[in-house]
């Protein structure tokens, strides 16, 4: 008999930990469960959470955290020698609300910061789909702060390499705003104890379908699709396809 997978694992100290399983492609196949999961910040992890991931195969954490945020809210598998641990920056004009509250922003266009990350943030890009490739059998985790932006960008190019639709990426990103209530509440009121505007925040906790869309449009328009964005920002062939088997069944 065949495991029933959840795409949302429940755990104490993270609350948008989702697996990128169970997703059919234009090939008529389905991403494999088990193999790639989106997170938000793992420093709250109880040891009971960090028992069940390795329990469930974790084997690699990718932290696209900067290293202001890394050194504030510490990775529990930064030094935890039974998973590989890769801190690859990721996207700087998307780290959290506080960062662009202390810039002095008044205003927050998402899908804009979007189609600038994957235009301006190459090279960081590259490198964080290669250490997705080459990963060692297992789990990779791969996560940011709130798990939304810089993790769900990555996850859109990710599935789109695997074939899934525009559509079903543009489901998998918005599930941030309906299955992490909790996250967002504890990260709403942070900002506002920081004396964040309140509209700024709403506008950086949003998970909106079409900042997603907008993206993936961008992408198709500029690139034709995205593994044709993978290859011009330097992943080779090979790279590609061991992507594709560590996503699709």
């Amino acid at each position: 008999m065949s495991k029933t997978y959840e795409r949302l694992l429940v755990l104490e100290g993270a609350h948008n930990v989702r697996d990128l399983g169970g997703y059919p492609t234009t090939a008529g196949t389905r991403t494999r469960w088990r193999s790639l999961l989106r997170s938000d910040g793992l420093h709250l992890l109880s040891a009971a959470d960090i028992d069940s991931l390795l329990k469930e195969g974790l084997s690699t954490v990718i932290d696209l955290r900067g290293v202001e945020e890394t050194a504030l809210e510490i990775n529990p598998f930064g030094a935890d020698g039974r998973v590989q641990y890769h801190n690859l920056p990721l996207f700087s004009a998307l780290a959290p609300i506080a960062a662009a509250a202390k810039a002095g922003a008044i205003s927050f266009d998402m899908a804009a910061r979007y189609r600038d990350a994957i235009e301006n943030c190459q090279p960081a890009i590259a490198d964080v789909l290669r250490a997705i490739a080459m990963a060692p059998e297992g789990i990779v985790l791969f996560h940011c702060s709130a798990g939304k932006d810089r993790t769900g960008i990555i996850a859109a190019i990710l599935l789109a390499i695997a074939g899934v639709d525009d559509n079903t990426i543009i489901e998998d990103y918005a599930l941030t705003g309906t299955i992490a209530g909790r996250l967002i509440e504890r990260l709403r009121e942070k900002s506002l104890r920081g004396g964040v505007d309140p509209a700024l925040i709403e506008l950086f906790l949003a998970s909106e379908p079409q900042t997603m869309r907008f993206m993936l449009q961008h992408m198709a328009r500029i690139y034709g699709s995205i593994p044709a964005y993978a290859v011009r920002i330097g992943l080779s062939d090979a790279e590609i396809e061991k992507l594709r088997h560590r996503i699709l069944t």
